[in-house]
């Protein structure tokens, strides 16, 4: 279940971004365009800017839920939820301390000292 998840977070991923990358810019060429289409419906400018807002749109909302969803596969296992997880305190720094173990003493030759 999780790879056809995955599978299809791809898919959607790789649409969005063409999707975005076929859309004009606010900006550019607003009072360009338009002229004597007579089909007035997806083959004009307006139309065709409207079909891509719209399948940007859905797309992100499946790249949302695949995400979602993704997640909570992710999270089904655990024997804990993720809210007890993060709410465990940590550990103090002695407590820390007394947990790691220590290394042994480099062996140094002795200095000889003053008499």
């Amino acid at each position: 279940m999780q790879s056809v998840l995955i599978a299809i977070q791809l898919l959607v991923s790789i649409a969005l971004v063409a999707v975005v990358l076929l859309q004009r810019s606010e900006g550019g060429a607003l009072g360009m365009g338009g002229g004597g289409s007579g089909l007035g419906g997806l083959f004009s400018p307006r139309g065709a800017a409207d079909t891509l807002t719209r399948t940007t749109a859905v797309l992100a909302i499946l790249f949302f839920l695949t995400s979602l969803a993704l997640t909570l596969l992710a999270l089904h296992g655990r024997s804990e939820s993720f809210i007890q997880s993060q709410t465990n305190a940590p550990l103090s720094t002695s407590a820390l301390l007394k947990t790691l173990p220590h290394p042994a003493q480099p062996k140094v030759p002795s200095v000889p000292l003053p008499h």
